[in-house]
């Protein structure tokens, strides 16, 4: 019934995980954190307002 395979989707996984290591390693503290969120969320809005 799943058009995903497992080993996708245990890889799909792995490359999230890595995505959010590597951000949450750029950013020096919280508030960083918070601002690098912001401004993705602006850039999401953006397009979808596009």
């Amino acid at each position: 019934m799943n058009t995903i395979s497992k080993e996708a989707r245990v890889i799909f996984m792995l490359g999230l995980f890595a995505l959010a290591s590597l951000s949450l390693t750029a950013c020096e503290t919280m508030e960083g954190a918070g601002q690098d969120i912001e401004k993705a969320g602006e850039a999401i809005q953006k397009k979808a307002n596009e």
